[in-house]
């Protein structure tokens, strides 16, 4: 019963993570191909037909290939995406108290480091 609860919760992630990367694919400044990552991952450990959907569509796939294949990201989406959480962190520094500008300092510079020394596709 737990494990397939896991599994629908993942599966909705997943839908949830792959309209997001659509709306990446589309609009110039959203990273798309993270959270394609992500949905792939969901969609692995809870739906192989959808996987298997993403990972061969000719738009939203290759991103993933390459990522799965090498771990490597292209440079520009590293920019949109490194560009991305400094932004995001800006706007954390304007409206959250310190510990939470602290905190999401600390976890997007990791981020930002994890996305920058990947190699590049």
């Amino acid at each position: 019963m737990v494990r397939r609860t896991w599994n629908w919760v993942l599966f909705c992630v997943g839908w949830v993570f792959t309209a997001i990367g659509v709306i990446g694919v589309i609009l110039p400044g959203i990273p798309g191909t993270v959270f394609l990552i992500m949905a792939a991952w969901c969609f692995t450990r809870s739906s192989p037909r959808f996987e298997h959907w993403l990972v061969h569509h000719p738009k939203l796939g290759p991103p993933v290939l390459r990522w799965r294949e090498s771990g490597a990201i292209a440079p520009r989406i590293k920019m949109i995406a490194i560009g991305s959480m400094a932004f995001s962190w800006g706007l954390v520094w304007l409206t959250a108290p310190p510990i939470g500008i602290a905190a999401s300092g600390i976890c997007l510079a990791l981020s930002a480091l994890y996305v920058g020394t990947r190699p590049n596709s």
